[in-house]
C-alpha cells in the first residue's frame, strides 16, 4: 500500500482510492474531510496525473493553503505550484484575467468588495434620485447579489418586478451593471457570472478547459450556489470525473445563495455516482456528538448518516440558564477562569459563538472587566480600515485608471478642495461621452463653467495617477507606494494632525507598507494585480491568527471549519436563535438547526450552551423563552441543565411541553402552564448577578419596581461614568434614581432609559 494511504480508516481509504466518474463523499463533522480530499488529490498525482490537470475548489484561502501544505509535505513543493487550487473566486479571477478581452475588459480589471459595491449603489441611487429613507441601499445590494447568483439578468429582474421596491432595484441593477463595466470592474458575484458567460459564449475556451481539467474536486459542496453549480457542471462534462465533498447537515449559507439541493440532488444530476460516507468523528467527545445528533435528527431534509466516535464520552454538555445577557457574559468569564485553573487550557482553546454580532457587546464588557484578552472575527479588519482602503484605492486606480469608484474615494484624500458639485459634473460629463472620469480630468478645459483653479487641481490629480501608472513596471510595489505617499503627502498630513486617531492611522499606513514589502518578498512572482486580488478576496476565517493566546469571539457562520477545545454557544432563545429574520417556515428552521449543529460540533472537549431569561433589546428589557433547540438536545441524555451558579433546573420544569419550551423557569409567583402549577422562585436578599461567590439561584433585577437598585449601590452609566445611588423612587416605568457621579455630579435619571449597570 502507498505510504500516502497509511493511517486512513476503511471508509476514508475507499473514498481516496475510488474509481473515476461522479463521486460524492458525505463527510460528517470532524470525520477527516480535509485529509481525505487532500490525500485523494495526492493519490491522483501519484497515479501519474499531472498537476495542471487537477482543478480543486474551496471556499476559503485558509482551506486551500492547508491542503497545499499537506500535498507539498506528501509529494514535494513542485507538485503544488502547478495545481489549479484555490477558492472559487480566486481561481475564476485567474481564468478571467487570461480571457478578459473576450468579455470586453482589460486584464487589469478591478475587483469590488462589498463596501465598494455598496458605495457605487449609493452613488447610483443619488443619480437616479431614489430616496434612501424609502429604499435601503444595503437591501438593494443584497437583492442584486441574489439575482446574480440565481443567474437572473437585469432584464429578467425587470420583468419580475411587481412593487415599488423591486422596480427601484431593477433601475439600480441596470445602471450598476453598466457602470461596473465602464469602470473596468467586477464585483464578487461577477467572478462567477462572467466565468459562465465566458464559457457559454466561447466554445473553444470551454473545450480547452474541459480537456485540461481531467479531475474536478469541490470542497464544501453543500455551500455552492446556482452559479457555482453551473460552472462545475460545465467544466467536468468532458471527463466526467467530478468529486464533491460535503455535509448537508452543515449547509448554513442560504442567505448568500447556497442551495442545499445541489448536494441533496447530486445523485440525480450526475447519473451513476459513487457514494462514500465518512461517519467516524475524530474531533468531539461522545456526549458532544450525541447532543449534536439528537438535534440534527429533527431535520427532515437530509442525507442519512450515523456518526460515531471512539473518543471518550467526556463531560456532559451543559445548558446554562442566565438571568440576562450581563450574567451570561459573567458566567462565560467565570467558566473560562475555572477551566484554565482545573484543566490548564490556554485562552486560544476557547471560542464564544453567537448568532448575531450585536450579542458580542455584553460578552466583551465581561471580558474587559476581568482583563481577559480576546479577538473578534468579523470586526473591522486591517484591510477594511479607512486609511488602508484609501491607500488600496490609489493602487487600484494606478493599475486600472477606469476605476471610477476608487477615483471617487481618493479624489479628496488628502483634501484638494474639489467639491461634490464638480465631482458630479465630472461623472456626468464622462457618462455622456462614454469615457472615464480620469480622461475627463486630463482635459478639464472642455468642461463648461469650470473655474480655472479647479481645472488646475483636476489636471494635477490626473497627471499624478498617470505618472504612477507608467512607473508601475519600473518600481517595486513597496517603492511605488512609498513614492506615492510622499507625492500625495498622506503620511505627513496624518502625522501633523497629531491626534490619537490620526497617529493610529499613521501607524496603520506604515504597517501597510510593511505588509506590501513582506508579501512581495514571500511571493517573488506576484504582481500588483495579484496582491490587490488576494486582499479583495480575503474572508474573515482567513484572517484568524491561531498563534495569539486570546479567546476567539465570532458568529456561528464564521466558525464553520474551525475547532476549539471548549466552545460556548450563547443566546439560545426563541427570536434570537432561531433568528427572527428567518421566516420560521420548515426550510428556515432546518437551516437554523444546521447552524446550531455546526456550533456544537466545533467543540472538542467541552460545550456550554447558554440562554438568558431577559435580554436588553432596543434599550428595553424583554422576557425570552429558551430556544426550541434546547429541548431537542436535552432529549439526547448527554446534557445537564443548570442555572448559572450550578443549581440544577427542577425536574418539573424540564418536563414542560414543547409548546412552552422550559418556559416555567421564566416566571415568578404561582404560574399555571398547560394546567400544571409551578411554585414561585424568590430572589435572595442583596443578590448581585456579578458576584463571584456561589449563589442559590439566578434572579433578574429588572422585575423589581425600582429596577433592583438600592440606595448606596455603585453603578456605571455609559455617558456619566461611575457613581453611587443616593435615592430611588417610583415604580415600574416611572422609577427614578438620583445618582452622584464621580465626574458629573448628581443626576436625576429615569431608570427605564438610564441602562445603569451595577458594579
Amino acid at each position: 500500500m502507498s505510504k500516502l494511504l497509511a493511517g486512513l480508516n476503511p471508509a476514508q481509504l475507499e473514498a481516496v482510492t475510488g474509481a473515476d466518474g461522479p463521486t460524492m463523499i458525505i463527510a460528517g463533522a470532524g470525520s477527516g474531510k480535509t485529509r481525505v480530499l487532500t490525500t485523494r488529490i495526492a493519490y491522483l498525482l501519484e497515479q501519474g496525473n499531472r498537476p495542471w490537470e487537477i482543478l480543486a475548489l474551496t471556499f476559503t484561502n485558509k482551506a486551500a493553503g492547508e491542503m497545499k501544505e499537506r500535498i507539498a509535505s506528501l509529494l514535494g513543493e513542485e507538485y503544488v505550484r502547478e495545481l489549479w487550487m484555490g477558492t472559487f473566486h480566486s481561481v475564476f479571477a485567474r481564468m478571467l484575467r487570461r480571457h478578459a478581452e473576450q468579455l470586453g475588459y482589460t486584464k487589469s480589471f478591478s475587483i469590488y468588495d462589498s463596501d465598494d459595491s455598496l458605495a457605487l449603489i449609493k452613488r447610483i441611487m443619488e443619480q437616479l434620485r431614489i430616496p434612501r429613507d424609502q429604499v435601503n441601499p444595503n437591501a438593494v445590494r443584497s437583492r442584486i447579489s441574489s439575482a446574480k447568483n440565481q443567474l437572473v439578468s437585469p432584464n429578467d429582474y425587470e420583468a419580475l418586478a411587481r412593487d415599488y421596491f423591486t422596480e427601484k432595484v431593477s433601475e439600480v441593477y441596470h445602471e450598476y451593471v453598466k457602470q461596473l463595466k465602464a469602470a473596468n470592474a467586477m464585483d464578487f458575484d461577477d467572478l462567477l457570472i462572467k466565468t459562465i458567460e465566458l464559457l457559454a459564449h466561447n466554445k473553444e475556451v470551454l473545450e480547452s478547459y474541459q480537456r485540461k481539467f481531467r479531475y474536478v474536486l469541490v470542497d464544501e459542496y453543500q455551500d455552492t450556489n446556482r452559479a457555482q453549480y453551473m460552472i462545475v457542471k460545465m467544466l467536468s462534462a468532458f471527463h466526467n470525473n467530478l468529486t464533491v465533498v460535503g455535509d448537508d447537515a452543515q449547509s448554513i449559507y442560504a442567505f448568500r445563495g447556497a442551495d442545499i439541493k445541489n448536494i441533496l440532488d447530486f445523485e440525480r444530476d450526475f447519473p451513476n455516482p459513487k457514494l462514500f460516507r465518512l461517519e467516524q468523528n475524530y474531533r468531539s467527545t461522545g456526549h458532544i456528538l450525541a447532543t449534536a445528533d439528537s438535534l440534527i435528527k429533527n431535520n427532515k431534509g437530509q442525507i442519512p448518516k450515523t456518526l460515531f466516535t471512539k473518543n471518550p464520552k467526556g463531560e456532559l454538555v451543559r445548558i446554562i440558564e442566565c438571568s440576562d445577557e450581563r450574567e451570561e457574559g459573567a458566567t462565560i468569564v467565570r467558566t473560562i477562569e475555572d477551566e484554565i485553573r482545573k484543566e490548564r487550557y490556554t485562552l486560544s482553546q476557547f471560542a464564544v459563538l453567537y448568532r448575531t454580532n450585536a450579542q458580542s457587546r455584553a460578552i466583551e464588557d465581561a471580558f474587559r472587566r476581568q482583563g481577559i484578552p480576546y479577538t473578534i472575527v468579523g470586526g473591522i479588519a486591517f484591510y477594511k480600515r479607512k486609511e488602508i482602503k484609501d491607500c488600496l484605492a490609489y493602487i487600484r486606480l494606478i493599475v486600472n485608471p477606469a476605476d471610477s469608484e476608487s477615483l471617487m474615494r481618493v479624489i479628496n484624500f488628502p483634501a484638494r478642495g474639489i467639491g461634490d458639485v464638480t465631482i458630479d459634473k465630472l461623472a456626468q460629463f464622462a457618462r455622456e461621452r462614454g469615457t472615464t472620469i480620469l480622461d475627463v480630468m486630463a482635459t478639464p478645459e472642455f468642461i463648461p463653467n469650470l473655474q480655472q483653479r479647479t481645472a488646475t487641481k483636476l489636471k494635477e490629480f490626473s497627471e499624478l495617477i498617470l505618472k504612477y501608472s507608467r512607473l508601475i513596471s519600473e518600481l517595486s510595489p513597496s517603492e511605488l507606494l512609498r513614492a506615492l505617499l510622499d507625492d500625495t503627502g498622506i503620511l505627513m498630513e496624518l502625522k501633523s494632525e497629531n491626534t490619537m486617531e490620526s497617529l493610529t492611522r499613521y501607524e496603520n499606513v506604515r504597517e501597510f507598507l510593511s505588509a506590501i514589502t513582506e508579501y512581495f518578498a514571500e511571493n517573488s512572482e506576484a504582481t500588483v494585480e495579484s496582491f490587490l486580488e488576494e486582499i479583495s478576496l480575503m474572508s474573515d476565517v482567513d484572517k484568524i491568527d491561531g498563534t495569539k493566546n486570546v479567546v476567539t469571539l465570532m458568529t456561528l457562520h464564521a466558525a464553520k471549519g474551525l475547532e476549539f477545545a471548549v466552545v460556548f454557544l450563547t443566546g439560545l432563545e426563541e427570536g434570537l436563535f432561531p433568528n427572527p429574520n428567518t421566516s420560521f417556515d420548515d426550510f428556515s428552521i432546518e437551516e437554523e438547526r444546521r447552524l446550531m449543529y455546526v456550533g456544537i460540533t466545533r467543540a472538542m472537549k467541552k460545550c456550554y450552551i447558554l440562554y438568558a431569561k431577559n435580554r436588553l433589546k432596543y434599550g428595553e428589557y424583554s422576557s425570552a423563552l429558551p430556544s426550541r433547540f434546547i429541548k431537542e438536545i436535552a432529549a439526547s441524555g448527554s446534557t445537564e441543565h443548570t442555572t448559572s451558579y450550578g443549581t440544577k433546573i427542577r425536574e418539573t420544569e424540564e418536563k414542560t411541553s414543547s409548546d412552552d419550551i422550559f418556559s416555567s423557569s421564566m416566571f415568578r409567583g404561582a404560574n399555571t402552564i398547560n394546567g400544571r402549577t409551578f411554585a414561585a422562585r424568590k430572589a435572595p436578599r442583596n443578590y448581585n448577578p456579578f458576584a463571584q461567590d456561589e449563589a442559590p439561584d439566578s434572579y433578574s433585577q429588572i422585575e423589581q419596581p425600582t429596577g433592583g437598585l438600592r440606595r448606596g449601590a455603585r453603578v456605571v452609566h455609559e455617558i456619566f461614568g461611575e457613581g453611587r445611588v443616593i435615592e430611588v423612587t417610583g415604580k415600574g416605568d416611572k422609577a427614578k434614581a438620583v445618582v452622584d457621579f464621580q465626574k458629573q455630579g448628581k443626576k436625576n435619571l429615569m431608570l427605564k432609559f438610564a441602562n445603569l449597570r451595577v458594579l
